[in-house]
């Protein structure tokens, strides 16, 4: 057992800081942010807490090889102590590619193709020995770093394993484990093979907090244990619902500079004088359901004529997991639905879809910012934080048209107008009276959406599952 060590411990795939390598040889990091970052930046500077992440490429790597015992230096990470793990490249590839997102991703966002998908065949077996593998490397480290009673806070599904195997090894810690997605319900949580299956949930069940955006989610979570464990459950183990939300201090400001108005100003100008805008904004994952969105629109340009040269669809769809090749052709799909709307609707001074597939977070904000109407119609997520954001920076307020689907649903459906996010002729629907809400109403319900979706912003997120871990 370590006698010495951080108090508080965060254990993440990604972690907050990445190494590309120069030309000349020379290693530049880059710091990442979101709620992790945010909330262990509030505990304080007295609290010793260290984070443990993954190498994720040859920069990482060249990064850890050069560091002091895995532990990067404190001047690429904003201060904080991070230690990066350089697990084998070939294993890190079938433990994250091969099983966390080909196959528990799926799972949780119910999207197997189930005819052809999933096969559970001998090379999944040897996948998942690497996933084995990779959680036990985390597990390892955070014995390692951990003071006696340390709390220690493990993210998501791909380190499902990491909290019983860790508590094997350090049964003083106080172990939490959250998951960011959806949890599936019993009867597709049982595709995957019934002794993997029981593997995974006792893994998280090694906690002593497992916790959850939604309690939609966590009591599927303890719908599976009972389904799978039967009477073998372990007990012990809390169940905890925090719902994330948006960081309204940092957004508002960043939505003011100026690079934000510049962006403002061209996407003005590419909308046109007078007319309105339909707002998305999501990386191009198959769950984000972006295809639908824009058979949804051509659905409404179709059903309700009177929106021709009306209305415009801003769709900004950022390149997600293209080393995939789902991915890629998702993206392809994407992109040749909305040519085809603009093909067949277009005129010379009027662009139905203006589609944009590279990442720019300043365009991203300029785009909240002056949505009339922002289409957010996952098939199954976690939580949604576009959802949150977008009523947050509107600058007149927006109408969110939202998927029951989402996790962010059962914070918002009140002020949002809700849809099955697989009828498009519902969706349009939807988004007509989305378009159609008197202005007045409109900026009413943004009110209200931007307050809930502000009742718990990161730093309060990352503190009450800290304090709850600890009490």
């Amino acid at each position: 057992m370590a006698t010495q060590g951080a108090e508080v411990l965060v254990a993440s795939n990604r972690g907050p800081v990445s190494y590309t390598v120069g030309p000349d040889g020379a290693l530049s990091s880059r710091r990442g942010g979101g709620g992790l970052v945010s909330g262990l930046s509030a505990i304080g500077p007295d609290t010793d807490a260290v984070w443990v992440c993954a190498a994720l490429g040859d920069g990482d790597r060249e990064a850890v090889r050069r560091a002091d015992g895995g532990l990067l230096p404190e001047e690429d990470t904003g201060g904080q102590r991070v230690r990066m793990l350089d697990i084998d490249a070939e294993v890190y590839a079938d433990a994250y590619n091969g099983i966390a997102n080909s196959a528990l991703w799926f799972v949780h966002h119910m999207m197997y193709q189930t005819p052809l998908e999933p096969v559970f065949d001998a090379e999944f077996r040897r996948q998942w020995d690497a996933y084995r593998a990779y959680n036990q490397a985390f597990a390892e480290a955070l014995a390692e770093e951990a003071a006696p009673g340390a709390a220690v806070l493990i993210q998501d599904y791909h380190l499902a394993l990491a909290p019983r195997m860790l508590r094997k090894l350090r049964p003083d810690l106080r172990i939490g484990h959250f998951s960011h997605t959806p949890w599936a319900p019993p009867d597709y949580f049982r595709l995957l093979p019934d002794d993997i299956a029981a593997e995974l949930l006792t893994g998280i069940l090694g906690a002593d907090r497992a916790a959850f955006l939604t309690r939609r989610w966590a009591d599927a979570f303890t719908d599976c244990c009972h389904a799978v464990l039967g009477p073998a459950i372990p007990s012990g183990t809390e169940i905890g619902v925090h719902g994330l939300g948006a960081d309204a201090e940092f957004l508002r400001e960043r939505a003011h500079r100026a690079d934000v108005d510049e962006r403002m100003a061209v996407l003005r100008e590419q909308i046109g004088e007078g007319r309105r805008s339909v707002v998305r904004v999501d990386r191009t994952e198959l769950s984000k359901n972006i295809v639908r969105g824009l058979l949804a629109y051509r659905r409404l340009l179709e059903d309700h004529p009177e929106w021709r040269e009306r209305v415009v669809h801003v769709a900004f769809a950022y390149p997600s997991r293209q080393d995939l090749a789902l991915y890629r052709s998702y993206m392809d799909e994407v992109r040749r639905v909305a040519e085809e709307i603009n093909s067949e609707y277009g005129t010379e001074g009027w662009t139905p879809v203006l589609l944009h597939l590279d990442d720019d977070f300043a365009r991203s904000l300029a785009a909240y910012r002056l949505a009339d109407v922002a289409l957010v119609n996952p098939i199954r997520d976690g939580m949604n934080l576009v959802a949150k954001e977008v009523p947050v920076v509107s600058d007149e307020g927006v109408a969110l048209v939202l998927s029951r689907e989402a996790g962010a649903y059962e914070e918002l459906a009140e002020h949002a107008i809700t849809v099955n996010p697989y009828d498009v002729v519902g969706t349009a629907e939807a988004l007509h009276e989305a378009l159609t809400l008197p202005d007045p109403v409109r900026a009413e319900r943004s009110k209200h959406l931007a307050a809930a979706a502000t009742a718990l912003p990161p730093t309060k997120w990352f503190l009450d599952q800290l304090n709850a871990l600890r009490g």
